[in-house]
Parts: C-alpha cells; sequence; structure tokens
C-alpha cells in the first residue's frame, strides 16, 4: 500500500504578505520608526549598511563620543535593528538583515525627495 499524496501543498514564499497588520506587528514598527527619531541612530545605521563596525568608528562617523554611541547601540540592538558579535574585547555591530537595510534606504529616499523636492514615484 502506497500512501497518498497531500491534495494541497503549502506554498513557501519569501515574500512576506500582510494584509491588515496585527496589533503586535503595528506596535513593533512603531518602534522601529521610533527608533529612527534620533539623528546619531540613523547616522550609526547608515554606517552598518555595508558592513560591520565597532563602537569607535560608529562613534566618529555619528559625529559623538564612544559612550554616547554606545548607549544608541543598545537600544538599536533591543529594538531589533542591530546585532553585535564579539570580537575579542571588542563587539562588532552589523545592520539585523536586509529588512532593516531596505528600511533605512527607503526612509532616506523619502527624505531627499522631501528635501529635494523631487517628484514622488513608485
Amino acid at each position: 500500500m502506497t500512501a497518498t499524496p497531500p491534495l494541497h501543498t503549502p506554498r513557501v514564499s519569501t515574500v512576506h504578505e500582510v494584509s491588515e497588520p496585527t496589533g503586535d506587528q503595528v506596535a513593533a514598527a512603531v518602534r522601529s520608526f521610533g527608533l529612527l527619531a534620533d539623528a546619531t541612530r540613523v547616522r550609526i545605521l547608515w554606517a552598518l549598511r555595508d558592513g560591520s563596525a565597532d563602537v569607535g568608528t560608529l562613534a566618529e562617523v555619528a559625529g559623538c563620543r564612544p559612550a554616547t554611541a554606545s548607549q544608541h547601540l543598545s537600544k538599536l540592538r533591543l529594538g531589533g535593528l542591530v546585532e553585535g558579535t564579539r570580537d575579542g574585547r571588542r563587539v562588532l555591530y552589523e545592520l539585523r538583515g536586509a529588512h532593516v537595510r531596505n528600511f533605512l534606504n527607503e526612509a532616506l529616499f523619502h527624505a531627499d525627495h522631501q528635501v529635494t523636492g523631487e517628484p514622488v514615484h513608485d
């Protein structure tokens, strides 16, 4: 006797489809948007778009002290936007996936349209 194949094979999608966001999804989005409401954090995220960096490097790029950069990185890490990996005595930070990179890019592209007056497009 042979096993009968299932009538329906579940579809695996690499694209997330959200028809209507749940309360938890909205709350997480609000937290992420809130983390972008600080110029130092935006500069830190921008510096991480192409790879990892340590606190000293990120502080220099963001124009702040390492202690200040460390506090911002802690918030970004808790918010799920960055992650850190220990490399000896230092921690290297990086963006937590392509979604964060795309999120940052789109926010800055939108800002560029506002600043330059370039027409909005799809």
